[in-house]
């Protein structure tokens, strides 16, 4: 609004050439040339940003020149970006005095004073220019904000009467002088001027609603409800008198139409969908433990994105709300909608290959990575996420190819993210049977992040499988156990590593809580290992029953039938 712009605007006053100041006494001409020439240089020096050079010439010129204000302005405007307030103050002064009737002086006086917070001395000044400019309200205007930050509330008052009469009935002015009422503790007077306004804009709801919140915020309460109510009786769709209500009510400790307005001002179809995000969003924030309330949030949001079906943002928003309560497959199908109705939305791409990341989906995560990368090419989670479908694929060299490709463009400074590319990429060389490379790659991750848990027990793991630097193995899971007690596959990794290790009691004990963790949904890997700790404690009937249930539940390992099939462990 121009009311509320910055006082501080500093108007270039001079250009090269351009000279703002009285009539100046003649110099002999060779003086007069050389005092012009000092301007002329100066003006060039201050264009060019050689400010030290620009206030060497200007002093010379004032030498020369004392009786000409511009001189002494541009000195005062270098002092000023110099961060010298106190000098520029003096060298301004000098110009006024030289010129009075030189607005842009004052306007520069203004300011000067402004910023060493000498606000009733440069409301005055404004205020002397409005005398001298009487058609002028800006200046009217700047005095009373100025008088108004100090406290002068009768002299802002009296601006601001000044500049209504030059502007009768203007709204933003009316405002202001309201707000100044309020502030002065005249409640009545601020009051008044929200029944002008609405007397005045009979069809315009938030005059009325503006009454409310005057009463509600002085605390008549009554008097709010009656204002809101009134406003809901000739507007009884609009937006603002429904979030007014709904505001009032929650103050008021009413949940229930609490709700019930903040759902009617959310889904009103007189608001754009920006406008709709942003008022669902601190609801579902302020919801966000509640698992009820947070149903009613995603419920709101389907119903917007049903309103605005070819909105893309509002769509992606319903999609990651949809992920964030568990809904993914109809996430999925959200970020597909969106997608195919803007593609230049990465987010709703990230999010759709994330949910293609299962080794079922191997397909579709690749065919979307690469749909992604044609449009995106240096995004670096896109080669990650292709790497991952062409790992879950098994084409393990194109995993590589891709995963690599992604470390090279992800940004250092995202060390979580690179340390999680560095396991995939571990994992992918562990697969191949290149050892080497994998534990390179996993020792990049943990140098990136010693803390990453998933980094230390995949590499704990992986080496226990090899039987290699057992110890090193151990220690690194009982770290990740350390970070996170009950992860049923981190309990595995430790109980393998102790069967390794010839302690098979333990790693049954540890290797049993992992599937009782798992709660009816544990893996057919973790029964293999049971089966094989059992056996060698010497339980063979428990041990083919595990092994039974393994293959049951799909265990990746081929000496399985053999294994229950003979009734013997086969490593």
């Amino acid at each position: 609004m121009r009311y509320f712009s910055i006082l501080l605007s500093c108007l270039l006053l001079t250009g090269a050439g351009l000279r703002v100041s009285a009539q100046s006494p003649a110099l002999p001409e060779t003086n007069t040339l050389k005092a012009n020439n000092l301007f002329l240089d100066g003006i060039r020096a201050r264009t060019k940003s050689n400010s030290q050079e620009a206030a060497t010439l200007f002093q010379q010129y004032t030498a020369l020149r004392p009786d000409d204000g511009a001189g002494w302005y541009e000195r005062a405007r270098l002092s000023l970006k110099d961060s010298k307030a106190v000098k520029a103050e003096e060298y301004i002064r000098k110009a006024i005095a030289l010129d009075p009737d030189n607005k842009w002086y004052r306007y520069f006086e203004a300011d000067v004073l402004t910023l060493q917070g000498k606000y009733e001395a440069a409301a005055e000044v404004y205020e002397s220019v409005a005398r001298a400019n009487p058609n002028d309200a800006e200046n009217l205007i700047k005095s009373a904000l100025l008088f108004q930050r100090v406290k002068n509330y009768p002299k802002a008052l009296e601006q601001l009467d000044k500049a209504l009469s030059k502007m009768p009935g203007d709204e933003e002015l009316l405002l202001q002088k309201q707000q100044v009422y309020l502030k002065a503790n005249q409640v009545d007077k601020a009051l008044d001027i929200s029944r002008q306004l609405i007397a005045t804009n009979p069809r315009e709801p938030r005059y009325r609603v503006q009454l409310g919140q005057v009463y509600e915020s002085n605390q008549k309460l009554p008097e709010a409800f009656a204002a809101y109510q009134e406003a809901e009786k000739l507007f009884p769709n609009d937006p603002l008198v429904q979030l007014s209500l709904a505001d009032y009510y929650r103050k008021t400790k009413n949940e229930e139409q609490y709700k019930s307005y903040l759902r009617k001002a959310i889904t009103n179809k007189g608001l754009d969908a920006e406008t709709q995000i942003s008022l669902l969003m601190p609801y579902l924030q302020e919801m966000a433990q509640d698992t009820a309330r947070r149903a009613e949030g995603v419920e709101m949001a389907a119903q917007l994105a049903v309103q605005h079906p070819r909105d893309a943002q509002l769509q992606l928003f319903y999609g990651e709300l949809l992920l964030m309560t568990g809904k993914g497959s109809d996430a999925s199908a959200q970020f597909r909608k969106v997608v195919e109705l803007d593609p230049s939305k990465f987010p709703a791409w990230e999010q759709l290959m994330y949910s293609y990341t299962a080794p079922q989906d191997a397909d579709s995560l690749i065919a979307t990575s690469e749909r992604a990368l044609r449009l995106f090419p240096t995004q670096a989670v896109a080669h990650y996420l292709n790497g991952i479908g062409y790992q879950n694929k098994k084409a393990y060299p194109k995993a590589v190819k891709a995963l690599q490709r992604g470390i090279d463009l992800q940004p250092e400074e995202d060390e979580n993210q690179l340390a999680q590319m560095y396991v995939s990429l571990g994992d992918t060389y562990n697969m191949m049977k290149e050892y080497v490379q994998s534990d390179t790659a996993y020792e990049t991750a943990l140098r990136l992040n010693p803390e990453n848990a998933t980094v230390l027990n995949n590499y704990a793991y992986y080496l226990s499988v090899r039987k290699a630097r057992l110890k090193d193995a151990e220690a690194m899971s009982k770290k990740s156990l350390e970070l996170r007690p009950d992860e049923g596959t981190f309990l595995d990794t430790y109980g393998w590593i102790l069967y390794q290790q010839g302690s098979y009691k333990d790693a049954r004990t540890y290797i049993q809580r992992a599937i009782d963790q798992a709660a009816g949904e544990a893996d057919g890997t973790l029964y293999d290992h049971l089966g094989d700790v059992l056996y060698r404690l010497g339980e063979k009937t428990k041990a083919v029953d595990a092994w039974k249930k393994a293959q049951q539940k799909g265990a990746d390992n081929a000496t399985l039938p053999k294994k229950i099939a003979e009734s013997k462990l086969y490593e």
